[in-house]
């Protein structure tokens, strides 16, 4: 094999003017010899970076989003047998049935109570999310000849969290399949779509089913008992509608109404600190998320209103009602649909944030605007990646030029 010394002798005569291109060709060979031709090649996972691959980053989501999981059951069961204890009623059905079997004694200071009657809620939706979602998920990938992803096991996990407890499970059914066929497969499957598969089916749900999803009559697991998020009340009364009825403690630690597994922000926060510490989600799009609410709400506080009482909402109420804290750290972060560059991770965050106080604040008949910020974000998200990108190729290209 020739050495680099004696090829550097061997340029050196025909680098003078007047020579023909075409004579140095044999060293362009031995070039291509000495450079891509080694003795040996290397073999194993030598260009690994590390251990993180599509498994474990999916493994890692569901690990973080375990808090939810528990306060989906407690909360759901915590909320119920609260409603048990007022009105005297019962469940009715076959949950009834199960619930006696198992003792359950309908006491919402009991841990064990709250946690029978969240299952007895929570579980049959989460199986046929998982059920109906799995066997599309087995479809396309026979039908495309490729081996089935993990890409669903964070997309089953986050759509029953983000359900009321009475949703009818047909419909859990209708909008799964939605969010895999229509929000994921139809694109090419897991990394190719452009929107988050979770929320897109649940918004489907909310303009499909309003009754089902929204209203007053879905976040208690009680047959046509009726009883307000802390967002509705505030839509209707205020910020002092919100606070007769709990505390920014309780709404800290999820102790409210809501969908099942989004009220905990304390819940979220645990979840948020394994996903950076295991480098799964960007602090930049949690980050910018909050300080874009928290600026927004902080100016409709500030600019004030005679006619419309959700601008006196204060920033701190924001981030912890609804499903704020749970969209800004599972949702916003997913590394698919939301922004990759650095740059255009904080644009991202900032967006949406800004979006979610904007739909609350502004429209005050939908007073739950993450689930439609983040989609929003969603559709941004390639075009701030490009600007970003362009950005930097202008400035590499000047300085190019200049140096």
């Amino acid at each position: 094999m020739i050495s680099l010394r004696s090829l550097l002798d061997r340029c050196e005569p025909h680098f003078r003017p007047g020579r023909r291109l075409t004579r140095l060709s044999p060293l362009f060979e031995a070039a291509d010899s000495f450079l891509y031709s080694p003795g040996q090649v290397t073999s194993g996972n030598l260009h690994v970076r590390d251990a993180m691959d599509l498994k474990r980053v999916m493994i890692m989501v569901v690990v973080g989003l375990i808090p939810c999981f528990y306060m989906a059951l407690w909360n759901t069961g915590y909320q119920a047998n609260s409603a048990l204890s007022l009105t005297g009623a019962h469940v009715s059905g076959w949950r009834d049935s199960l619930l006696s079997l198992l003792g359950h004694t309908g006491n919402p200071e009991s841990m064990i109570d709250n946690l029978l009657m969240g299952a007895v809620w929570f579980l049959p939706v989460y199986l046929v999310t998982n059920i109906v979602g799995g066997l599309w998920e087995t479809l396309f990938a026979v039908v495309r000849k490729q081996e089935i992803n993990e890409g669903f096991l964070v997309t089953g996990s986050l759509f029953p969290l983000i359900c009321p407890p009475t949703i009818p499970l047909w419909q859990v059914a209708l909008g799964i399949s939605f969010g895999v066929v229509i929000g994921k497969e139809i694109f090419g499957g897991t990394g190719k779509n452009f929107m988050n598969p979770a929320l897109a089916g649940r918004a489907f749900l909310f303009f499909a089913y309003p009754a089902q999803i929204s209203g007053d009559k879905v976040w208690t697991a009680l047959d046509g008992f009726s009883s307000a998020t802390p967002l509705a009340r505030a839509a209707e009364s205020g910020i002092a509608g919100v606070t007769k009825s709990i505390t920014w403690m309780d709404a800290f630690l999820g102790t409210i109404p809501g969908s099942m597994g989004e009220t905990s922000t304390l819940a979220c926060l645990v979840g948020a600190l394994v996903l950076i510490l295991t480098g799964v989600a960007s602090w930049r799009i949690m980050i910018s998320c909050a300080l874009g609410a928290a600026l927004l709400s902080t100016l409709f506080t500030l600019v004030g209103s005679t006619t419309n009482v959700m601008f006196a909402m204060p920033f701190h109420w924001h981030l912890v009602l609804g499903g704020f804290a749970f969209g800004l750290v599972f949702m916003t972060t997913d590394p698919v649909s939301g922004a990759m560059t650095e740059e255009g991770q904080w644009l991202y965050g900032l967006l949406i944030g800004c979006m979610c106080i904007l739909i609350r604040v502004i429209n005050p008949a939908f007073p739950e605007g993450m689930m439609l910020a983040i989609l929003f974000g969603n559709i941004c998200a390639p075009f701030i990646d490009h600007v970003v990108l362009k950005r930097h190729i202008k400035r590499r290209s000047q300085r190019y030029v200049t140096g």
